[in-house]
This record gives C-alpha cells, structure tokens and sequence, in this order.
C-alpha cells in the first residue's frame, strides 16, 4: 500500500528526480515508511510507501533480474502466493517476498492480460525499457484512484490530484464545467475532475503510452448475463462460500488487522467471518453520536456492541460532536476534491482512532450495491403498487406530497421524506426515479442556481445507464452504482481518508469474483418482496442473529442537517453569506438564500446540497486560494464560537 506517482515526457527530454521528489511530497501521509524512485530518460516512476506484506523487502520501484522492467504499484494482491508458484514453476526467480513482485513476472509471461489475473485492489505503473513503454492501470471497482494529466509536454499520473499540482507550470484551477456535475450528484464521476486540465482514470482501465502514442482501453466490465435455473439454495451456498474465501484471503497481513464495526449487516460479517479465520480476539472500532433525536438516529453504537459481544471482538468506540467542522479544511484538502457525502467525516475520525492500533483494516463497503441495500432499490416494486391506485386517489397522494414536511434527523419527518420523495417521483420511468433519488439538487436547480448555464450533453448517470445492457430494472440500478456513486464517492473518500493517517483499508465485499456471482444473480432473490439483502440475508442466517440482520438502514454519516439548522448555522450563513457567493461568481446568492431558508423551515431536506456548496467554498480557500488547511479551519471555528 503506498502512494504513486510519475511522469512521461513527449519530447524525450529526461524526467528531473527533483521534481518526481516534490510530488511524492505532497503524499507523504499515504507512504511514511519508504520511497523510491527509478528514471529512464523520458519516463520516470517513483511511490512512497506504506509497509504491508514482505517489511524488509517490499521496496519499490521492483525491477525484474536483468532490470528491463520497473514497476511501482499501490494497493494488495491477494493471490499474489498462488501466481507466485505458477509463476516459479515457468523459471521466474524472484527477489523479494513482495505481492506486487508478481506483477512484474506475469507481465512479462502474458503481456497487458495480466491483469485479467490478478485478484486484489490497485493502481499501478509499468515501465518496458524494452519498448519504452509506460503502462499504468487501475483495479475492476476502482478502489484505488488514479489521476492524470496530459498536455502537449508530458503525461503525468498520481493517486492523489494534488501530488500533480506540484510539477512546474501547473496550478489549481477550478473546472466550472465539472461544477454543475458536482452540484448535482454530490460528487465527480470519473473521468471528470474538479481541478481544470485533470482527469480521474476510470476503474478497470488501462492507459500506455508508446512511441509518444496515448491509448487507453478497457480490460473488465461488470457481467450482464443473468445465470439461469439455481435454485436459491444453490445461490446462498455459493455467495457464503465466496464471502467466506473473500474474507479469509484479506486477512493476510504481516502487520496487525482489525475491523470497522457499525453493527449493520454487511461490516457484522465481516466480522463474523473473521472471528471464523483468527486464532486471536479480533479488534473493531466503532463510531457514535450524543445528544439529542437527530443524533440517536444516526448512533449506532449499541448494534455495534451487540455484535462485538457476539464474536468476542476487542471493542473500541468514539463518539462525534458537532466541533467536527474544526476538520473540514483537513479532510478537505486529503480528499482533493469536496463532495456531499458526510461519511468522509465518520470515515476519517474511526480510521484515525483505528490507526492507534493497526495498520491494516476491512470494511463492509460494498455489499449494499452488490446485493440490494437501498431503499432506492424498492421504487420499482412501490410504484408497481402505486400505480394500481385509481387516478383520483393518485393525484391526492401527489398534492399532499408536494406539501410535506421533510427532514431525514426526526423518526417522524424521516419517514414523511422519504413518501414525499417516493410519491413524487412514482409516474417517472425506472432510470429517471433512480436519478431523483440520488440526486443532490435535479437538473433544472442546478441550472437555476449556477450563473454559468451547464453544458449540455449527457451526464455520468445517462453514460452509465447507456452501458448497463440489462433489462432488469434492478440490475441496470447495480451496474449504474458500480459505475459511479461506488467508485467515485464510497471508495474515494474511503482510501483518501483512510490514507490520510497511513491506514489500509480493504474491502472484501468487492473481491471481484464475489461481484461477478452477484451480478450474475436475477433481482428478484436478492431484493424479495420489499426485502432488502434478502439473498445475502438468507447466506447468513446462522452467523448473524434476527436483530442485526433484520435491523433499520442506516448510512455511515453524520447528522449534518441538524447541525445546520443548530450548532452549525452561523458557518452555513457566513460561507453561503451574500458577499462570499458574489467573489466566488459561482452561484445566484437568491437561490442559495431560498436553498438554506427551505432547509430551515423543514420545506426541503437540503443537507446535502448545502453541503457541496460549504465544501466547494473551504475546497476553493484551500485550493484556489492557496491557503493553509490549519489557517482555513482557524476562521471557521471562528464563526462558530
């Protein structure tokens, strides 16, 4: 696990270590344990590292004996041991007991398909002195990220976007075309970026670069072939057994492991799975909320403890208050780019408490795309329903929604958001519903509140929609997530906050086998009659008991819209003030007031639209601004005291 990075010049002229040094700067916090570097003439590649798997031996770059190929990678193989032998039974001979060794050999033995072999997360760099060729590349799910910038100079790559503002001639500067994107999903889908001039490499792809020629392609795709005739026993023993194998093979570490733990169904197994494979007490961290309703909805420490009990876990817990603003420029700045999504603060503060211990952690994310989780994934069935209703009783339905109440922080005003959003979006077809439920703020506000009208064209979702191929309604709502809000919002802020204090966090949910039988699985078993996860549900009914396994959803966030209308509210008033959007230029200071005032009064839930347009502002001082992350944080507690 480390952070990567490097540099291929068009014009032949050589890569200067200096400035491969300066970007591997910016990263420090990914890799503190060592860094290297290796240059050839036009092409250099260089990390810095996090010390897994073979601590003496594992630096990098790797070369292979007669050193025509160099290669750095971040991430794990997890079946690095099994290619190993394969590997040795052809004559390779390796160096060191490294995973990322093996990529180097299997390279050489089935050139760019040797990826198709591998089983794990990464990124990755290859230089082929022989052909002079750069070849970089990205895992199936996209759980390592990769950026890149390419002029008529040079192609650069890093994990992290800001180790790419360190080379020379290059600034920060805000892609307003990318903002209307932003504003509406909470997010930036790759191949889009906010900073102008780079690109996020989309997952499972790989890009070289070859006698000056760029081309990019995509090796995997998530199967749309659903399997016909297993029967649903056959699919919970398949699905256990592969949960199972997934589990025990991310547990292999030479550094101490542990768990997040929230007490929902899919990080209880992990758990439950581990415990199954660990000779020793397994360590799981949790993270909770004090106060008042909003917080006790979101508090889900006592499933938590309950399943800690359970598999006789060492248990740690921490508790979140709303003075976590004072983190914001921070985790900011570690994310390169804002987003909506509050669980990059919770991801943050239990990694943090988790890296006392360990340096290696899984996590659940995942199995909620994979096996049907959302509650978005039940509109199908609903306005099946709602549309046996007479057309009378409907347009009653309909009116009441548009005056009620909403709210996700009370029990009550919950659920009276949710049938608002559900009636309102009901005579949409499958893939606009899907957007309504997703959407941070639709199309046409977006539009209404930018100064700059949005460009025109199709969106991540219209793309993702376009390369579903499934007829399914369900399964085209899986392929659509794996290919945007999954990659580009859980697994980014999972490893960019995760890495921010130098912890690996893995996720076998998302081994890529596992997400191959899921998707080959028909819809109608993994979400049954209005039942969520109910395949993978049924997989663990003798590892989980009734109560987590039939527990309320509840997402890894924060009650960030109670504390904006509480503790919070003079910092939404002074970023979002009048005088702030006008020096910005970004936005109509008429719709942000109408935005924050609906908020208020309970018209809207608009948590999440305040609060991409809060991070955009902190993400454009830090970034545009060049101002320090401590000096920026300094003046917003200021407004809050």
């Amino acid at each position: 696990m480390c952070g990567i990075h490097g540099i291929y010049r068009f014009d032949g002229v050589s890569v200067e270590p200096r400035i491969l040094s300066a970007m591997g700067d910016r990263t420090r916090h990914r890799g503190p344990d060592d860094e290297g570097s290796h240059v050839d003439g036009p092409c250099g590649i260089a990390m810095r590292r996090l010390s897994i798997i073979d601590l003496a031996g594992g630096h990098q770059p790797l070369s292979n004996a007669d050193q025509s190929l160099w290669l750095v990678c971040n991430g794990e193989i997890y079946n690095f041991r099994e290619l190993r032998s394969e590997l040795q039974g052809k004559g390779y001979h390796f160096k060191t007991g490294s995973d990322s060794e093996v990529m180097l050999h299997l390279y050489d033995a089935e050139g760019d398909d040797f990826v198709k072999r591998l089983n794990g997360m990464f990124d990755f760099a290859l230089w082929d002195a022989r052909r002079h060729r750069l070849l970089i590349g990205r895992d199936r799910l996209g759980v390592k990220p990769l950026y890149v910038l390419q002029d008529w100079q040079r192609l650069a790559f890093a994990s992290e976007a800001k180790a790419l503002l360190a080379l020379p001639g290059v600034s920060a500067e805000l892609d307003r075309q990318v903002v209307a994107d932003y504003l509406h999903l909470g997010y930036v889908a790759a191949p889009g970026c906010i900073f102008k001039g780079i690109r996020k490499l989309p997952p499972a792809t790989l890009l070289a670069v070859e006698n000056g020629q760029v081309r990019e392609w995509r090796y995997w795709r998530l199967p749309a072939q659903i399997t016909p005739d297993v029967s649903e026993r056959e699919w919970t023993e398949r699905v256990r057994a592969q949960l199972e194998e997934s589990v025990r093979m991310q547990m292999v570490s030479d550094v101490p492991i542990g768990a997040f733990l929230s007490g929902g169904v899919d990080s209880s197994a992990v758990v439950g799975l581990m415990a199954r494979h660990s000779q020793q007490p397994i360590r799981t961290y949790a993270i909770g909320f004090s106060g008042g309703e909003a917080e006790a909805l979101y508090n889900e420490l006592p499933y938590a403890r309950r399943v800690a009990e359970l598999f006789g876990t060492e248990h740690r817990e921490i508790l979140v208050r709303p003075d976590v603003v004072a983190l914001l420029p921070k985790l900011l700045w570690h994310m390169d780019e804002p987003l909506s999504d509050t669980a990059f603060i919770t991801t943050y503060l239990v990694s943090e408490f988790a890296r006392q211990d360990v340096k290696v952690i899984l996590s659940g994310v995942g199995g909620d795309e994979l096996f049907g989780g959302y509650r978005r994934y039940l509109g199908g069935h609903y306005a099946q329903r709602y549309r046996r209703w007479p057309g009378w009783l409907r347009n009653s339905a309909s009116f009441v929604a548009r005056h009620l109440p909403a709210d996700r922080h009370s029990g009550l005003l919950n659920r009276l958001r949710l049938a608002k959003g559900f009636l309102a979006s009901a005579e949409m077809s499958d893939d606009d519903r899907y957007r309504s439920y997703l959407q941070v703020l639709d199309r046409q506000g977006v539009a209404a509140l930018l100064l700059e009208p949005p460009a025109s064209g199709s969106d991540s979702l219209e793309r993702a929609f376009a390369a579903a191929g499934n007829d399914d309604e369900l399964n085209r709502m899986f392929a659509v997530d794996a290919e945007t809000q999954l990659p580009d919002d859980l697994l980014l802020l999972t490893d960019k906050m995760s890495m921010a204090v130098s912890l690996e966090c893995r996720v076998p949910l998302l081994d890529h086998q596992l997400v191959e039988l899921a998707a080959a699985m028909p819809a109608s078993i993994k979400v049954r009659d209005g039942r969520l996860k109910h395949l993978l549900k049924a997989s663990l009914s003798d590892l989980l008991p009734d109560d987590i396994l039939n527990r309320k959803k509840r997402g890894f966030g924060t009650p960030m819209g109670a504390w904006l209308k509480r503790e919070l509210a003079p910092l939404l008033q002074r970023l979002l003030s009048a005088e702030v959007v006008q020096a910005r230029g970004l936005y109509r200071h008429a719709v942000v007031d109408r935005l924050m005032a609906d908020h208020q009064a309970n018209r809207i839930d608009g948590t999440d639209i305040l609060l991409a347009m809060m991070n955009l502002e902190i993400w454009s001082r830090i970034f545009l601004d060049c101002r320090d992350p401590a000096d920026v944080a300094e003046e917003l507690q200021g407004y809050v005291r």
